[in-house]
């Protein structure tokens, strides 16, 4: 037993040595001081920058950032439960109702998952823009000079932009979440004369739960650092806090005003990705 613990304890001890007799803490000075000098001193720097005299104070006393934070938070909450709602039908349709090319859909949003957020708005823009195609052709049939598809350019334009890529950001972990179901439970609800929304409710929407909580918590920590999409649509009356942001620092100057706003948005994001990180994990724990 004596040698056996010697063993082990020099095992213990030689995993705790790199290559050539090396600690192992030596081995990760090099990324420890890459992540400090990309990211942590920047964001030291950003922090830092914030604390100038007045600066929260002016911030917080402002009707430009209450607005931009309520616009902020309304936005990333209606485009979560908006793809939610649609992210949790689309993957219905693909898990459990068979049609040709179904797979072929559910390969293509992970896809889809990589394309960059600013190609959907300029896909929104040919279809919908104030010359896209649904303005030309109502210009061309009725001889109007100007159509009537102007939405994109308000906060419904930036809303239907965000539902639109976030979506397949739900739908992934659905899909996954679905492929765990025994079948045999839906057939036996089935045949004991269970309407298909009876079925969806109380056997499918359950076990979608944690798969559901963990892709609207993402969605949410995502939509509220939105930055593309909004620039991209045009909406100018529409200001969120990363266009603040870039309004203070580039457009203004006000360099310590955008560090505040900055760091709000930092704190919230971290606070909402934490979230989601507790969420995933029990999703995860659950399968």
């Amino acid at each position: 037993m004596a040698s056996t613990g010697t063993l082990v304890g020099g095992a213990a001890t030689d995993g705790a040595r790199g290559s050539g007799g090396v600690p192992a803490w030596v081995w990760a000075l090099p990324p420890v001081a890459v992540l400090a000098l990309a990211f942590l001193y920047p964001l030291a720097l950003v922090v830092r920058e914030s604390l100038a005299p007045g600066a929260y104070g002016d911030v917080f006393a402002s009707e430009a950032f209450r607005e931009a934070l309520g616009t902020t938070v309304w936005l990333a909450v209606g485009a979560t439960v908006g793809c939610l709602v649609l992210g949790f039908t689309l993957a219905l349709i693909i898990a459990f109702v068979p049609f040709p090319g179904g797979r072929s859909v559910a390969k293509f949003i992970d896809v889809f998952l990589s394309f960059p957020s600013f190609l959907i708005t300029l896909a929104l823009l040919f279809l919908y823009g104030t010359v896209g195609m649904a303005n030309g052709l109502w210009t061309g049939v009725t001889g109007a000079a100007e159509g009537p598809f102007r939405f994109l350019t308000t906060p419904w334009g930036v809303l239907l932009a965000e539902i639109t890529y976030f979506t397949p950001f739900v739908m992934r972990p659905l899909l996954g979440a679905f492929a765990q179901i025994d079948t045999a439970q839906l057939e036996v609800a089935s045949s004991l004369g269970a309407r298909p929304a009876r079925i969806v409710r109380r056997v499918i929407l359950p076990e979608a739960l944690p798969a559901l909580a963990a892709g609207g918590s993402l969605v949410l920590v995502m939509c509220l650092n939105e930055f593309g999409i909004v620039l991209f649509t045009g909406a100018k009356g529409v200001t969120t806090l990363p266009m603040l942001v870039y309004g203070k620092a580039i457009l203004e100057s006000d360099y310590p005003a955008a560090c505040v706003v900055a760091v709000v948005n930092i704190a919230i994001s971290v606070g909402l990705y934490a979230l989601y990180r507790v969420v995933s994990g029990r999703a995860g724990a659950q399968r």
